[in-house]
């Protein structure tokens, strides 16, 4: 399985803000410390708001900044509202599947039960987990 940018990048911008929870930071500041696209950040953003994990400021001492406590925000949850489809194989959608043996094939089923387990493991970690280093973590970000 692989995730989607958008989903990887809500995640990395979740991890910035963990690390920084005083201040509202600048989207420019974030796509460029952070290596990412601004555009794609600011629409990464705005879901994030949407979805209540992320709040937003204008203005000179604007930027976006997390609307909960690390600790509350499991990653699992994240990647199930940010990830468009995950459907690992046509199957798991009955109105387009054209798979002919998808009746009595065990691989579908499989297929569930692991994307179970890797979301299920997601589930057992919060942003505050992927910020126990943070002094390590800010060396690692170029100013």
């Amino acid at each position: 399985m692989r995730l989607t940018r958008h989903t990887d990048n809500a995640l990395r911008l979740l991890t910035f803000l963990a690390i920084d929870t005083e201040r509202a930071i600048p989207a420019g500041e974030v796509a460029r410390r952070m290596r990412m696209s601004e555009d794609h950040l600011v629409k990464v953003i705005g879901r994030l708001a949407e979805l209540g994990y992320v709040e937003t400021r204008r203005g000179r001492s604007g930027g976006v900044r997390l609307a909960m406590a690390p600790a509350s925000i499991r990653v699992g949850r994240v990647v199930r509202e940010t990830e468009d489809n995950l459907a690992l194989v046509e199957c798991f959608n009955p109105e387009t599947n054209q798979c002919p043996i998808a009746p009595a094939c065990v691989l579908a089923g499989a297929l569930d039960r692991a994307l179970s387990a890797f979301l299920g493991v997601l589930d057992e970690i919060t942003v505050a987990d992927l910020v126990t280093q943070p002094r390590r973590l800010e060396r690692l970000i170029p100013l």
